[in-house]
């Protein structure tokens, strides 16, 4: 066997690190980017924040139109006129960077990575939204146990049972059980408590704000808030009959039944079900409140003039750019290592602002595209969105699919609709009586408007729901109308009978 040298020509997808970095920024949300940018600032000097410029002439300039007729992207940061250049040592590095490091591209392609405006920053009250009280259900009854006169040993039971409280408001634990874990730790005193101690107090905390916290059920509950009304109140007394001896009726809105056994007519019993509405089940829920998740645009989407006109987010993210005196350093220092330092600096800094760049012109592309497909969901409503999934858009925008599912996750968009995920745009497809197609979120807000239309005493069932769609030539199978009502959260039909 003889060895011998063969020459052989081949291409290879390679992953450097400017690619890395790049796909990395695609992927992150507004807030991941933004702790991105500060880490950056923080370990490249000659990184630095550029304030916001938003008078009218600069933002003229970073406005263009796209091919469309209906409409209009601002351009990116690209076209901004540069401020670097109008320093003295700025002309010198422009010529280290030249020299040194044969850049590429011109100085001006990377001065700064932000997003254009042509309207300048959003308002603040479009930008996060919804604060939510930091109390918590337990802080705030003990806030009112504390302005309760209570005995030394009431006050302990009392702090046992606000403890025994889950954030729903029920008790999670029977007077018995406390009573035996409180006297558990309490052996060492002389008089042991009592059962009717335990009830007493516990009482009394039922009664805290809001009424009926602390019930061990939600007979219990609505019992308890009943209980404060006048005793002079219309049907006060059939309501309690109700509560207390038919709530499992009450609970499978089995009217017929109920009326049956409690020999109340028709109208008697709708006066009852009034009165019962003004109780609150789930009296926790006005003081526990979820935290609420702030959530900044990446996109605007706004019609001016009759074109839609879609704007990256100035709030979004600082803009960036190279500090040009560090820069400029780079010739005038003697020493090699500090030269090198600022130059890879440097190197490190155009990569990182080109990636910026580049995450925003594709998510100008990708927003713009689907912009233009669901026009009818910017004009009048879900209803007309339009099928479409990954692989259009890809091919639209001549991208690949894993670039447009990166662009679109955790990415929202601000619309005179609200604010909504891009992947929300993305549904797939049912086909219509004629040939067509129609999306599953233009079903479910269908279902959703004929739901919010019926009948309360007769609601629909979901093979009528599925007939009236058929009528209107979108043919869906019975399962598959219960499956887009369940994922909006909506019961069932004989869940949503009720007399009034």
């Amino acid at each position: 066997m003889r060895q011998s040298l063969q020459l052989r020509m081949g291409q290879q997808l390679t992953m450097t690190p400017q690619l890395q970095q790049a796909i990395r920024l695609l992927q992150l949300s507004t807030l991941d980017l933004q702790q991105e940018i500060q880490e950056a600032l923080d370990s490249n000097p000659l990184l630095e924040i550029e304030e916001a410029d938003y008078s009218e002439d600069a933002a003229g300039k970073n406005e263009q139109k796209a091919d469309t007729d209906d409409i209009t992207v601002s351009a990116s940061a690209d076209d901004a006129p540069s401020e670097y250049e109008q320093d003295s040592g700025e002309a010198l590095a422009k010529e280290t960077l030249s020299d040194d490091m044969a850049m590429d591209v011109s100085w001006d392609e990377y001065m700064s990575a932000a997003p254009a405006s042509s309207s300048g920053p959003m308002p603040e009250d479009e930008s996060i939204y919804q604060g939510a009280s930091t109390e918590t259900l337990h802080e705030y009854l003990m806030w009112q146990l504390q302005l309760t006169p209570f005995s030394p040993t009431d006050e302990a039971i009392a702090i046992a049972i606000v403890e025994a409280v889950d954030d729903s408001g029920i008790l999670t634990l029977s007077c018995e059980e406390i009573l035996e874990s409180f006297n558990q730790e309490n052996d060492e005193s002389e008089d042991e408590v009592e059962l009717d101690e335990i009830e007493a107090v516990l009482k009394r905390i039922q009664l805290f704000d809001p009424v009926g916290i602390a019930a061990r059920s939600l007979q219990e509950c609505l019992c308890i808030q009943l209980n404060q009304f006048d005793k002079n109140t219309p049907y006060i007394n059939e309501t309690k009959m109700i509560l207390t001896d038919h709530i499992d009726l009450l609970a499978a809105r089995d009217y017929r039944t109920l009326m049956k056994k409690t020999k109340l007519k028709e109208e008697e019993l709708k006066e009852v079900m009034t009165l019962i509405h003004t109780l609150n089940p789930k009296p926790a829920d006005t003081i526990v409140r979820e935290e609420s998740e702030y959530v900044i645009p990446d996109v605007s989407v706004k019609k001016i003039k009759g074109r839609w006109v879609v704007e990256l987010n100035p709030d979004s993210m600082p803009k960036i750019r190279v500090n040009s005196q560090y820069a400029a350093m780079s010739r005038t220092v003697k020493s090699s290592g500090d030269s090198q330092f600022i130059r890879s600096h440097l190197q490190e800094a155009k990569w990182f602002i080109k990636s910026l760049e580049s995450r925003n012109d594709t998510l100008l592309k990708v927003t713009n595209c689907i912009v233009k497909q669901q026009q009818g969901f910017f004009e009048h409503g879900p209803e007309a969105m339009k099928p479409m999934v990954l692989n259009d858009v890809a091919e639209m925008v001549e991208m690949h699919e894993s670039t447009i599912s990166r662009v679109t996750t955790q990415k929202y968009m601000h619309t005179p609709r609200g604010i909504f995920e891009l992947k929300y745009f993305f549904s797939s497809h049912v086909s219509t009586e004629n040939g067509g197609e129609c999306s599953s979120t233009a079903i479910r807000a269908l279902i959703k408007k004929l739901i919010a239309a019926e009948n309360s005493a007769k609601p629909l069932s979901d093979s009528k729901i599925a007939d009236i769609l058929a009528e209107q030539g979108i043919k869906v199978a019975r399962r598959t109308i219960a499956k887009y009502r369940e994922s909006l959260a909506i019961p069932p039909s004989n869940q949503r009978k009720s007399l009034i």
